[in-house]
């Protein structure tokens, strides 16, 4: 049987024209699940109650569980115990604008970062869409308050598990779903040019956001494996295109790792690289671990490479630290558990 919650709404109305019911009672049930959030199927009310016993019969209702959670000023980050028995996290973030959840799409990475805790660990399988949807579900219920906005950014690549993702979004975008506006939602990737472009031909409206790192080849190379599949003079071209077709302005993801990509000439570099594109960059001070040798650069190099980009016409932000006395590093909770 499939979980319930992997389902979106054009799922539900097949479903029910399927067993010969009506397809208006697909979003009837899918207010059940996403505005009045009910705990078991007989709490539904308008569906009769021999269609209710038929979807019971039909789906699962089996949640993830929330196992730990630690708690910052502004962020607390969450380890779920999947079904099988396997650990995935999320990050809260609250904003001045809203509550912000960062969720996991996989069981690990298999993209190996050298600087990602998530990629040091390969991957154990991708995440269902339940696996997805049921992070915000519980994060809202453990919070007792609405999510407002959802970054695909946490342990794995999403577009390694490309249709569970776009099945995912357009649950939590629905308005008989979670109702999470388009552009509030962001997704993350490395660089798959292949899905790039799949995905710039979805009519989505979601954010896309790349995992730059590195103003050229060279350094890219050393520290991400990917770059070596899909290089910067494949994925730049990729992302001019994306724009082109959407319209969507890009996210550049830079983290700040001290001696390796952070130096006044990578900053010009970048400059150069992204002139002409669409885009911001968002300046990551690293989150160190104990198991990478990685170290954050330091503030007075992060704010010279800042200071550069900003001369040079390039949008750019620091990203304001979260998590900086808890297992904040994605992946890191996760490793914890499972190496006690």
């Amino acid at each position: 049987m499939s979980n319930i919650y992997s389902y979106n709404l054009d799922d539900f109305e097949s479903y029910f024209e399927s067993i010969g019911d009506k397809k208006f009672h697909g979003k009837q049930l899918f207010r059940w699940l996403y505005e009045k959030k009910i705990k078991d199927m007989d709490e539904i009310t308008d569906i009769k109650k021999d269609i209710v016993e038929k979807i019971k019969s039909d789906f699962t209702f089996e949640k993830i569980k929330i196992i730990k959670v630690e708690k910052d000023k502004d962020t607390r980050k969450y380890l779920f115990e999947l079904v099988d028995g396997e650990h995935i996290e999320a990050v809260l973030m609250i904003h001045d604008y809203g509550k912000s959840v960062c969720i996991s799409s996989e069981v690990g990475c298999n993209m190996g970062c050298k600087f990602c805790e998530s990629g040091r660990r390969k991957r154990v399988r991708v995440l269902e869409v339940y696996e997805m949807v049921e992070q915000i579900l519980l994060i809202e219920e453990e919070l007792g308050d609405r999510i407002s906005h959802v970054v695909i950014m946490g342990i794995g690549e999403p577009f390694d598990n490309y249709d569970n993702i776009v099945k995912f979004i357009k649950i939590i975008n629905s308005n008989f779903g979670l109702a999470i506006g388009a552009r509030h939602i962001t997704v993350s990737t490395c660089g798959i040019v292949p899905k790039i472009k799949e995905f710039s031909n979805l009519d989505l409206q979601v954010n896309l956001a790349i995992s730059l790192h590195a103003p050229n080849n060279e350094i890219r190379d050393k520290i991400m494996p990917i770059n070596k599949a899909y290089p910067l003079d494949v994925l730049m071209p990729a992302l001019k295109e994306y724009y082109s077709k959407t319209n969507r302005r890009l996210t550049m993801e830079y983290i700040m790792l001290d001696g390796v990509n952070d130096s006044d000439l990578c900053a010009l570099e970048l400059s150069k690289l992204l002139k002409g594109l669409n885009c911001y960059v968002n300046l990551i001070p690293y989150n160190e671990t104990e198991n990478i040798q990685f170290k954050r650069s330091k503030m007075i190099q992060i704010s010279s490479f800042y200071d550069i980009l900003k001369k040079n016409d390039i949008n750019v932000t620091i990203r304001r630290e979260f998590g900086g006395n808890i297992s904040a590093a994605c992946g890191q909770l996760r490793s914890k558990e499972e190496l006690k």
